[in-house]
């Protein structure tokens, strides 16, 4: 089942987002609202006018380029998403999402995740990344 997108009306944001300044400071471990975009196939979209969602900054390279997990309310798959709790809700970082993006589309800061899950995020994606039997994931085998 497809559902349509429009991209058209996330390319008129796109153009403005681009005009953005990108020279200001973010720090990992914050949590923003970032303009996400409409994306393909299971890429995670951004939603409401803005195209937004509400991401994790994993790491900060520079001023304008960090890399990112995006954040939803449920997980599909638990092997891909790690749950943290943030004021009174539980989230999901969207392991397999993680993605490169300028500081253009960040919009409004939310807040700052506590040092303890940022930890214990961090530990998933390297499990992840050296495919270590304890994560859930394994290697597939050699042909």
């Amino acid at each position: 089942m497809s559902t349509e997108k429009n991209f058209d009306k996330w390319n008129e944001i796109k153009k403005s987002v681009q005009e953005k300044p990108d020279n200001f400071g973010v720090h990992e471990r914050e949590i923003w609202w970032l303009s996400l975009g409409l994306n393909i196939g299971v890429e995670i979209d951004g939603k409401n006018k803005d195209f937004e969602r509400p991401v994790l900054i994993l790491r900060k390279f520079n001023r304008q380029m960090v890399w990112v997990f995006p954040i939803t309310s449920s997980a599909k798959n638990l092997k891909f998403y790690e749950k943290f709790t943030f004021g009174d809700r539980e989230y999901f970082i969207a392991i397999t999402q993680i993605r490169t993006v300028s500081t253009k589309r960040f919009l409004r800061k939310i807040g700052m995740m506590n040092n303890d899950d940022f930890i214990r995020i961090k530990q998933k994606l390297v499990l992840f990344i050296n495919e270590n039997p304890q994560s859930g994931f394994s290697r597939r085998p050699k042909p």
